[in-house]
């Protein structure tokens, strides 16, 4: 089942953000770590990072359904296990990745601001939502920013049938000058899990090399690869490359998950998460100006490739999702009708005013 204009509604991002930092503050959270997590969700699918977005927010899944049953802290209290000039690792004591990772990248920057370079890891989180939120916090500050997690086991290494460890996304964002910034954000799978919800919610089948059945078989059926959890690794088949997929998926759970004390894939419970944050200054290294010069060089001269035949343009890593979140803040984020039913629940049960539609 294709999208249709009906099934689909124009929301402002001011209100769905309102209304989200209100709903997390109704279940117990902060008013300033409230306005974070909702800025995380928004962000998310301003950006087109739909999978990522307000369709985790409904009253039986993810957040609302962790702070209701009391499963995620509303209220944790960060403490900083170990700490250099250069690093640090943070106890996110089983509270909102979302706030936790932007407290950490926080961290980071501040801390690269004197060294030049810094790295902080995250032990005890949950799920923190769409990496490049955490890596363009940098960006202002003329920083390379580096952000990434581990993730529940649902991926298969190459030549595996069972799950072993998680989509483990990372994201490096980095300035340019008068160019958009160059920001990678990608799961180490083929496909994030999030585009087999969507799917499904939409009716829409997935591509093969995403997924696995519960007999080990590819599968074009998002709600078969759901109830499976046996995603495959980035580029799907050893054939096609897996084994680089799966070795970018494990680096990230060393960092994430072996380096912080954090092992997802040794944890059959899920949770909790590990995170991992990195800040480079630029000029540690050369003139903000020269390296801002020559990102747009090269920037320039990859989209200028010639296209293949039947596509109009080349683009370059975040592009598309900068020229998204303008288009969104415009005209408004498209949300399902699925979404939308969930957000009114949410209202509904926390007595929050609803306002979307």
């Amino acid at each position: 089942m294709e999208n249709s204009a009906e099934e689909m509604t124009r929301v402002d991002h001011r209100k769905l953000k309102r209304f989200v930092a209100s709903s997390f503050e109704k279940l117990g959270v902060p008013k300033e770590d409230a306005e974070i997590a909702a800025n995380v969700l928004v962000q998310a699918d301003l950006r087109g990072v739909d999978t990522h977005g307000v369709i985790r927010f409904s009253p039986h899944a993810w957040y609302v359904k962790w702070l209701t049953e009391g499963s995620l802290t509303a209220r944790p209290k960060l403490r900083v296990i170990s700490e250099s000039a250069t690093t640090a690792l943070i106890d996110g004591d089983r509270g909102m990745g979302m706030v936790i990772g932007h407290r950490a990248m926080e961290m980071a920057i501040e801390k690269a601001k004197s060294a030049g370079v810094a790295m902080v890891g995250v032990r005890n989180s949950r799920h923190y939502g769409m990496s490049a939120y955490y890596g363009m916090l940098a960006l202002p500050h003329d920083m390379i920013g580096i952000a990434m997690t581990n993730a529940s086991r649902q991926v298969v290494p190459t030549f595996g049938r069972e799950a072993r460890f998680g989509t483990n996304p990372m994201c490096f964002a980095v300035p340019a000058d008068k160019e958009l910034p160059f920001v990678l954000d990608m799961a180490t799978t083929t496909a994030a899990a999030g585009k087999l919800e969507l799917a499904a919610r939409l009716g829409k089948s997935i591509p093969g090399g995403w997924a696995l059945d519960e007999n080990a078989a590819q599968t074009t059926d998002p709600r078969m690869a759901q109830k499976a959890r046996r995603l495959l690794p980035l580029c799907g088949t050893r054939e096609s490359g897996s084994h680089k997929g799966y070795g970018l998926a494990i680096l990230v759970e060393i960092l994430c998950g072996v380096l912080t004390g954090t092992i997802t894939a040794l944890n059959a419970n899920q949770d909790p998460r590990g995170h991992f944050f990195g800040a480079i200054r630029v000029d540690a290294f050369r003139p903000v100006a020269e390296f801002k010069r020559d990102m747009d060089r090269l920037i320039t001269e990859l989209r200028s490739t010639p296209t293949v035949v039947g596509q109009e343009r080349v683009y370059v890593a975040g592009e598309i999702e900068f020229e998204t979140a303008q288009e969104r803040a415009e005209h408004g984020i498209p949300l399902h009708d699925s979404v939308l039913k969930g957000l009114r629940q949410v209202a509904e049960q926390l007595g929050v005013a609803y306002d979307l539609e």
